[in-house]
């Protein structure tokens, strides 16, 4: 017992009082709030000065404004002055804001300097928006084979090589290449076919002419449906998970064949996320056609070869219609808000890309290349019908200094567009157009009644550990009591940390915590008991209780630990929720029952010299 270590001691009350530091934010607790964003750009210190004025004027006075990311936070006490506000913003400063519902917490300015925050509540308890996406699993697969028709007609092209036609048969999911003779037809099968060598051709006569034929199989259908759905479950977490949106714990699951649910939790309007979610961002290199003037393709007469766009300011450039490289052949991007040219996004290509923007560069040191973004989304016409809309413009027009490949930066963005094209290009496009088919608020006063059941039931439940442990082991339950405390603020500190939702299923598992914390220390305790009766010495039992019920509560907590991260690896959804506050609850138990619980007891019987009994 003397022999306990005392940096151990002191370890303990560190942790502990981290751990009280970090939990501390839970007691402010939050105010509704209003979130302002300006589209492509940022709010600025002005903006905010000028909301304020604005809103004073208006009778209405935030709680709390705070300016982040480019987003500005109005926090205010009461629901009806949250609401006031956007209406009132919406009518005075039209067409200048985004504005979303949201909720602000009351922390301090020192705490949030620190990075503290509450701990995030799931959609259960914090009310928010449920989303249902169906994803147009034909459409993925017309997308692939649009896609072999247009590598088929590259290949060919490449290799100049003339043929009849390429012909997509969409219900039969087929694409045939149509040559003239025989020699354009061997010619072209050994172009296509080193182009593309993972798919599977036929030789086959259509209407009296040689083809080359691709069919898919039933097998391949289903695979390429699977991987859409997949693939736009992973570019939808990304997108919600990215800190432009600010959703916390999004949780985004596969529903049935071809449809995708949506969690957002705290969110009180989905509009921005919709218009978010719904984008299909990518980008095309074109040469620029500095021979002819674009104001005269303004009036209609556009060169044959060349193509007509426009700038965001909306002055008219002329394209050439052949493209260097797509966005399909980009493999990553970044945000640089820094650069000797201004804030910029970092482009990496695939060894295709890079191949065809080497040999373009090497040819046209000193022209003008352009970087058009192409941006499609589905919106709702004037008479309600959903429209798939799709916009060009031409964000970069700069001269080729130099030759490249794989990597190159796209300058002439500002941070907040550069930001969004990053993160839409990072993403990398949807695999399948994505329809809504059901959006659902859930009210926070449903949550509030969650979250009061859930506490009563976690208060009452803890009470009634507390008033047993007290009762049955005297001092020592006192001591337990007071470790299942620290257990709990252990375990709010690590869901603050690690930004993880606590949901329904989470105040359940908090409550299992508590009970094996119990059970731990009622392990120790029995054991002290055992080794008195046997005779020996308090201090000596206190030392071998310890030590000998340490295996019994490491097997019981570690078979369920496991059994916490198979659940957490995979479930989704309250699953997930509840197993992620099992396996902290258990690395919480286990430090605070087997380290805190022992500190106490060298704190409150280490001074003792002569120690006759214990208060067990």
């Amino acid at each position: 017992m003397s022999g306990y270590p005392r940096w151990k001691i002191v370890m303990v009350g560190i942790v502990m009082l981290i751990a009280i530091l970090l939990a501390l934010p839970n007691l402010f607790g939050e105010d509704d709030a209003l979130q302002l964003a300006r589209d492509r750009a940022a709010v600025t210190a002005f903006d905010r000065t000028k909301v304020e004025e604005f809103l004073k004027g208006k009778g209405i006075a935030p709680s709390s404004v705070v300016l982040e990311q480019g987003r500005l936070t109005l926090g205010f006490s009461s629901k009806a002055d949250q609401l006031k506000a956007r209406d009132f913003i919406a009518e005075g400063l039209p067409n200048q804001f985004t504005s979303a519902l949201t909720h602000a917490s009351r922390v301090p300015g020192w705490m949030r300097s620190l990075g503290l925050s509450p701990v995030k509540l799931g959609l259960d308890l914090r009310g928010g928006v449920y989303l249902v996406y169906q994803v147009d699993v034909q459409g993925a697969v017309k997308q692939q084979l649009d896609r072999f028709e247009q590598d088929f007609r590259a290949s060919l092209r490449n290799a100049r090589v003339n043929y009849q036609d390429v012909v997509v048969d969409y219900p039969g999911n087929q694409v045939r290449v149509l040559f003239r003779d025989a020699d354009s037809f061997a010619k072209g099968k050994a172009a296509i076919v080193a182009d593309n060598r993972s798919v599977s051709f036929t030789d086959v006569t259509y209407n009296n002419l040689p083809a080359l034929q691709v069919q898919l199989s039933p097998q391949q259908i289903k695979e390429r449906q699977d991987y859409a759905v997949q693939q736009n479950i992973t570019i939808l977490r990304n997108r919600l998970n990215s800190p432009e949106l600010a959703v916390s714990e999004p949780q985004v699951a596969r529903q049935g064949v071809d449809r995708i649910a949506i969690q957002l939790p705290g969110l009180q309007n989905s509009a921005e996320v919709k218009k978010i979610l719904g984008k299909t961002a990518t980008l095309e290199f074109r040469m620029v056609d500095e021979t002819n003037n674009p104001l005269e393709a303004v009036s209609g007469h556009v060169p044959l070869g060349s193509k007509l766009y426009y700038t965001r300011e909306k002055q008219p450039v002329l394209l050439k219609r052949e493209v260097v490289v797509t966005g399909d052949q980009l493999t990553d991007a970044s945000f640089q808000p820094n650069t000797q040219d201004g804030p910029a996004v970092s482009v990496s290509l695939d060894s295709r890309g890079a191949s065809k923007m080497l040999k373009n560069t090497q040819e046209n040191i000193g022209h003008l290349m352009a970087v058009v973004f192409i941006e499609r989304s589905r919106e709702k016409n004037a008479e309600g019908l959903e429209v798939d809309r799709v916009n060009e413009e031409v964000i970069n027009r700069a001269t080729i200094r130099g030759v490249f490949s794989n990597q190159f930066q796209i300058t002439g963005v500002n941070p907040i567009e550069g930001r969004e094209l990053a993160l839409l290009l990072r993403a990398g496009g949807l695999a399948a157009p994505l329809y809504a088919v059901e959006e659902r608020a859930i009210g926070p006063g449903l949550g509030q009644d969650n979250i009061d059941k859930g506490v009563h039931a976690m208060v009452f439940g803890m009470l009634a550990a507390f008033i047993f442990m007290a009762v049955y082991y005297k001092l020592f339950g006192l001591i337990a009591d007071v470790v299942l405390l620290a257990n709990v603020i252990l375990l709010v500190a690590l869901l603050s940390i690690f930004g993880a939702a606590l949901t329904l299923p989470g105040i359940a598992a908090v409550v299992l915590t508590v009970g094996m914390a119990v059970d731990a220390n009622i392990l120790i305790y029995e054991r002290i008991r055992e080794e008195v009766r046997n005779g020996v010495s308090p201090r000596a039992a206190i030392t071998a209780g310890f030590e000998r019920a340490f295996s019994a509560i490491f097997d019981s907590n570690v078979t369920a630990f496991i059994s916490g991260f198979v659940l957490w690896l995979f479930g989704t959804g309250a699953v997930r929720g509840f197993a992620v506050v099992l396996v902290l609850g258990i690395a919480t138990s286990m430090f605070t029952a087997l380290m805190g619980s022992r500190a106490l007891v060298q704190l409150i019987y280490g001074g003792t010299r002569k120690l006759e009994r214990l208060s067990i």
